[in-house]
């Protein structure tokens, strides 16, 4: 099995892409002067300390979230000069401001007032087109769907978590392969200004709709179908009603999902992070993000879980080290008022135990998705994401789009119809290497279930082996070892 080069990364997510933003701050006003609050990051070299609290607290900080399993804390504090006061602690190995991330609408054009109406029918299984490639028509279902159906009902042989925007629990194609998931939203968001958030640790009612897709793509089992439409499947809510996360939140979730004892995660999150940046004169770094990152995913191989990962929607060479960051000024630089002179990399794509994967489309074998990322020592397979067909993909002209390329998959009751894509409620075509991911999170899954005993590198090296070799023959930049394949994987042929 090939092995990654060592290195981070956080890929953004689909259509619904995730944007690097300032560092996470609140302010508090009183009479007689303004605090700002900023949160950090702190990677201690083992586990925590006995002392810790005192120590956050001599500093002028307040422990926000402690992860003791990989030696991490998230702190808030409104002291400038908190970062220099924690110096004096032999036992920390790294300190940064923490970064947030955002789900953006990632759909700005819209439908341009052509959305797609889906047929009064009992079954949209003809529609899926990226499911019956991937189970070789359905037949792969007959193999392993991820669970035993008993008399008192479907006994899931495999689990997968979600850790995303929530899922809606209650979704007709959904309930009966949801489990339960937990919320890693406090209460009034991480900003304090999200009121609707009320920081109930069990609601992962999904406010976005990318959850609730991607978690169809794993386990849907009703009008659409998921790779395993028998697996079990976990929320772990980690984006507010705004559509933000910081990265302690989704390292938490990480470690939590292990101890659930969940077979796989999918994460079709992300974001880059940068080694050396300048604000204002002053040097900062993102260190302690990179390795709480780390030693989240290390945690969880180390529990036998399979991570897997998007590999992010900015059509960029992730190994091209110098475009990376030249990206990284040209899109976040200005606004933010940073200079980004480090290394840029990317969490949690490119990290030892990921599988990382970029977005293939329905009409070519050669080519990628326009948006998906690429690169040698980063893409492991690839998998049906979806686009907008070969005529837009030839001219880009936004009205030459075919929804119907993208992936359809279950959309929140709770929510309207994606005004982007469909008029039909409950579901949505979207696209982006987050659809590409949850597809092989669900072939991790159902192999899983076939196999127990595999661990995360097995689980890996058959994913590989038995995924169809497009593009370059052999292994390349843009689909790694190939197209992943949930017949084929199950056949091992």
């Amino acid at each position: 099995m090939r092995k990654k080069k060592r290195g981070m990364a956080i890929v953004a997510s689909s259509v619904l892409a995730m944007s690097l933003l300032s560092f996470t701050t609140s302010v508090h006003t009183s009479a007689s002067s303004q605090t700002v609050s900023k949160n950090y990051l702190i990677s201690y070299s083992q586990s925590l300390p006995k002392n810790y609290q005192t120590e956050i607290k001599n500093a002028g900080g307040e422990v926000v979230r402690a992860i003791p399993e990989i030696g991490g804390l998230e702190v808030r504090s409104a002291n400038p000069n908190f970062l220099s006061q924690l110096k004096s602690s032999g036992s920390i190995v790294a300190a940064n401001v923490e970064k947030s991330y955002r789900l953006e609408d990632g759909q700005p054009e819209g439908a341009d007032g052509k959305p797609v109406t889906l047929p009064d029918s009992d079954t949209y299984w003809n529609l899926q087109w990226d499911m019956q490639h991937l189970t070789n028509n359905g037949k792969s279902y007959n193999i392993e769907s991820g669970g035993k159906k008993t008399s008192s009902g479907v006994v899931h042989k495999a689990v997968v978590g979600v850790i995303d925007s929530g899922i809606d629990a209650t979704h007709p194609d959904l309930k009966g392969n949801f489990i339960s998931g937990q919320n890693f939203v406090p209460k009034k968001g991480y900003n304090g200004d999200v009121p609707e958030e009320q920081g109930i640790t069990t609601d992962v009612t999904d406010t976005n709709g990318h959850g609730t897709h991607v978690a169809g793509s794993i386990a849907a089992n009703g009008k659409v179908k998921g790779v395993g439409p028998d697996l079990g499947i976990r929320a772990y809510r980690i984006f507010d009603a705004s559509g933000s996360a910081p990265t302690a939140p989704i390292v938490a979730a990480i470690v939590q999902a292990a101890n659930d004892g969940v077979d796989v995660i999918n994460m079709s999150i992300g974001g880059f992070d940068n080694l050396k940046y300048y604000s204002e004169g002053t040097r900062y770094s993102d260190i302690a993000d990179v390795l709480l990152w780390k030693r989240a995913i290390k945690y969880a191989v180390n529990k036998n879980v399979t991570v897997v990962a998007a590999a992010g929607n900015d059509s960029l060479n992730y190994a091209d080290k110098k475009s990376l960051t030249d990206y990284m000024n040209v899109t976040y630089g200005e606004d933010l008022g940073i200079t980004f002179k480090g290394v840029t990399v990317e969490v949690p794509g490119s990290t030892p135990g990921v599988i990382t994967v970029s977005s293939s489309n329905k009409w070519s074998t050669d080519k990628l998705a326009f948006y998906s990322n690429y690169g040698n020592s980063f893409i492991d397979v690839a998998a049906p994401g979806g686009d907008n067909g070969p005529v837009y993909d030839a001219s880009r002209n936004l009205a030459e789009r075919d929804f119907t390329y993208r992936t359809l998959s279950t959309w929140p009751t709770n929510l309207p119809p994606s005004k982007a894509t469909t008029l039909t409620p409950d579901y949505a075509y979207l696209h982006g290497t987050s659809m590409a991911s949850p597809k092989v999170a669900g072939i991790a899954g159902v192999i899983k279930a076939s196999h127990p005993e595999f661990t995360p590198s097995q689980v890996q090296a058959l994913i590989e082996k038995t995924a169809l070799d497009y593009g370059k023959k052999g292994h390349d930049p843009l689909f790694g070892s190939g197209e992943a394949n949930a017949y084929t994987a199950l056949t091992g042929k």
